[in-house]
């Protein structure tokens, strides 16, 4: 079996407004497990079954990445198809390059190249984009510089996109049933986004849609902004828990240790992801994209 990786090490990088959380992480270990890629048609069920075949043991935590479940239930779209309206493309255009660009990309920080990437924002597939992000989400989430309201293209080829699971209760149900008849061990199984919750004291809320219960949702672009803004401590969004009654604060530790042990595949961002195979925003292909090392799953255990 391979050793798991003690996230003691891990918290020492932690950002200062997130070094009040290491005493709870340093209490896991965690171990993040490689798979093929999950192409559409993929049982990732059975997949996850398969991956932690002489792995897993009774209590772990198993998070899994919506995104590729997602992926693999053919949850996505193709934005090739998008006629974009006149309200996308002024986001597009004007939204995205200006006010991102130089106004609430420079407040809420963020890094310098993606700020470069935000200022020459693409029009076509930028306004194709938003005008998904409307059609599926609503405006205040459309005003997001990405993911918005789950919508998510890193990691995805071409000009297709992923859209936010609807059943991630049910499926995180099923992989536990699974797991119990085919490896009899008893695990939690917890679904991760990799979007952020932000946390001031016990009040949790993120933009995500959907997230566990004890996590608020709502204001798109308005919370992120408010987060980041307020440096407050953020970590990765659980969506589903299955296994145990894991409180809020339980459950976004273990997210966070996923999402940490996990990476970031062929990139945190679309711009990244060409950059990673050197080619356009759109020429991404699957065959590239199974070239790279992928971790949907991770095991999360509390150190004896």
């Amino acid at each position: 079996m391979p050793s798991l990786r003690d996230k003691s090490t891990v918290s020492k990088a932690l950002e200062p407004s997130e070094k009040q959380n290491a005493i709870h992480m340093t209490r896991f270990k965690a171990l993040a497990v490689e798979t093929k890629y999950w192409k559409p048609g993929t049982d990732s069920v059975e997949e996850t079954v398969h991956a932690l075949k002489g792995k897993a043991a009774d209590g772990d935590f198993v998070a899994v990445s919506e995104k590729a479940i997602s992926t693999a239930s053919n949850n996505i779209i193709d934005e090739k198809n998008i006629q974009p309206t006149l309200n996308a493309e002024l986001i597009a255009r004007f939204w995205m390059r200006t006010t991102w660009g130089f106004i609430l990309g420079p407040l809420c920080r963020l890094r310098q190249k993606l700020l470069s990437e935000l200022r020459g924002y693409p029009l076509d597939i930028g306004s194709r984009h938003k005008q998904l992000a409307l059609q599926y989400s609503g405006l205040l989430q459309a005003l997001m510089f990405g993911s918005e309201g789950g919508i998510d293209g890193s990691n995805l080829p071409y000009s297709y996109v992923c859209l936010p699971l609807k059943n991630a209760d049910e499926i995180a149900k099923k992989m536990r049933r699974r797991i119990l008849e085919i490896l009899g061990k008893s695990v939690v199984v917890v679904v991760v986004d990799t979007d952020k919750t932000y946390s001031f004291r016990n009040f949790h809320f993120t933009p995500r849609p959907n997230p566990v219960r004890g996590i608020h949702s709502g204001g798109g672009f308005l919370a992120y902004v408010i987060g980041r803004f307020l440096q407050l401590k953020k970590r990765a969004t659980p969506l589903a828990v299955a296994g145990s009654s894991l409180s809020t604060e339980e459950a976004l530790h273990v997210a966070e240790l996923a999402n940490r042990a996990r990476g970031f595949g062929a990139g945190r961002t679309v711009w990244e992801m060409a950059e990673h195979f050197n080619v356009k925003l759109e020429s991404v292909s699957w065959e590239m994209l199974e070239t790279v090392r992928h971790k949907p799953i991770v095991i999360v255990r509390k150190k004896r």
